[in-house]
């Protein structure tokens, strides 16, 4: 599968994610980049889950229907023309990182996706139903892993 370099200019990749994108900052989605989404693809899709959450894995972000000709994402705001989707807090949308108090850092993966046709996911997915749906339709994929301790 081709690879997609996905970044943001918030955070390194397995950098601390800015105290402004969490939940108990401003909840502020971080800002993102990416390039080399292949020309086949239909739609993007971007995923944000956290696998270090003592109940399984969290989602923090699902957002699908993203243009593959975008290019990234605006600070504080979704992706132009997405659908956010509901998260693990139970809100639409972005849903900054929020460990337990005291734990070790928690890894925050954020996943984009490109499609060769549309996926169809329930409005509050799990991490599992996302991979079960996305993988499978997937012509590329990149990664991004930020970490936030409280």
């Amino acid at each position: 599968m081709a690879g997609i370099d996905l970044k943001s200019p918030a955070f390194g990749d397995h950098a601390s994610i800015p105290r402004r994108h969490a939940l108990e900052g401003e909840n502020e989605p971080p800002p993102l980049t990416w390039s080399g989404v292949p020309d086949d693809a239909s739609e993007l899709v971007l995923v944000c889950e956290d696998p270090d959450a003592p109940s399984g894995t969290f989602v923090h972000w699902v957002a699908v229907g993203i243009d593959p000709h975008t290019g990234g994402t605006a600070p504080g705001r979704p992706p132009e023309g997405s659908t956010e989707l509901v998260n693990g807090f139970h809100r639409r949308g972005w849903g900054g990182p929020h460990p337990p108090p005291g734990d070790e850092a928690h890894r925050y993966v954020f996943r984009l996706y490109a499609l060769r046709e549309p996926c169809v996911l329930p409005d509050e997915p799990t991490a599992e139903q996302v991979r079960r749906a996305v993988e499978p339709k997937a012509v590329a994929s990149g990664t991004l892993v930020g970490v936030y301790r409280r």
